[in-house]
């Protein structure tokens, strides 16, 4: 086999989605997490009030707790502040890792063998800062520095993979952000009002876009982009719930109105195109 003529840092953090030998502990524990009864809490965890993935901002808290108190550590200025970020850091960090468990939860494979990799660091992170926390307590000063220099690492550590999940592998990224401008400017026909059935959707190309017509009850059009925007499966093998259209991978729903999330994991509203009906045949474009 011919080695890669290049290696670097790109490539040595795609390594964990090759990890195969995950998927056995990865799939009981995400079963779990998606059983427990999280209720409406789960789609705030989510993110879906926000627009897009909690996690990330939250994840800025202990991390920014844990580098300062690096900072004091490394210029022995206020050690007793050090020790206080340090415990702020584990303070806020559950709902850091609520909020991530339940992204991870919802990812394909390999996206999920390099989250649960993430995981495992920033619970590393947690436990070595915890540690430092009773050592400086116990009056083990260097001890204690050194402890929290070794989890500041490894968060940071956490912190690229994180990264590298959030935007190579495109973890939480909206799947569906391009296709107002991949679709054509102008109206195009998406075909005959009567190849429609009402509650029924369809899926049809607007250019080179896939999108997905729903022919409501009350004779009302909407045109979506067929790409869902949490993982990008298909919307017109979903279902018609409660004025919605639910993704068949994730459950995800999209209101037909204007393509807003009402539930996760999805958190980015679906694209949503301009209609209109001339001889019987349907048209669509995207808003001007």
């Amino acid at each position: 086999m011919e080695q890669p003529l290049h290696q670097g840092p790109a490539d040595w953090l795609d390594a964990p989605g090759r990890w195969t030998f995950l998927d056995p502990a990865a799939e009981r524990l995400a079963d779990l997490v998606r059983a427990l009864p999280l209720g409406r809490a789960r789609d705030v965890l989510h993110g879906v009030p926000l627009g897009h993935p909690l996690h990330p901002a939250l994840a800025q808290v202990p991390i920014g707790c844990w580098l300062a108190a690096g900072l004091l550590d490394a210029t022995r200025i206020d050690d007793a502040a050090a020790r206080r970020l340090t415990a702020a850091g584990l303070l806020t960090l559950p709902p850091v890792l609520w909020a991530g468990w339940v992204d991870w939860a919802r990812l394909p494979p390999v996206q999920r063998r390099t989250g649960l990799v993430h995981a495992t660091s920033a619970v590393t992170a947690a436990l070595l800062h915890l540690r430092s926390l009773r050592a400086r307590r116990r009056g083990h000063g260097l001890r204690g520095r050194l402890l929290g220099l070794s989890g500041t690492t490894v968060v940071g550590l956490a912190a690229a993979l994180g990264g590298h999940l959030a935007y190579r592998q495109a973890a939480g990224a909206a799947h569906a952000e391009a296709e107002f401008r991949l679709a054509p400017p102008d109206w195009h026909p998406l075909g005959a009002t009567a190849d429609f059935p009402v509650g029924v959707p369809v899926r049809r190309h607007l250019g080179e876009v896939a999108v997905v017509v729903v022919h409501g009850a009350d004779d009302g059009w909407t045109v979506l982009a067929d790409r869902c925007t949490h993982m990008a499966a298909s919307l017109a093998g979903g279902e018609l719930v409660d004025g919605c259209l639910q993704c068949p991978l994730h459950q995800s729903r999209f209101r037909l109105a204007d393509g807003h999330p009402v539930q996760g994991p999805a958190t980015a509203p679906q694209p949503r195109f301009e209609t209109r009906v001339l001889s019987d045949h349907l048209e669509a474009r995207p808003p001007l």
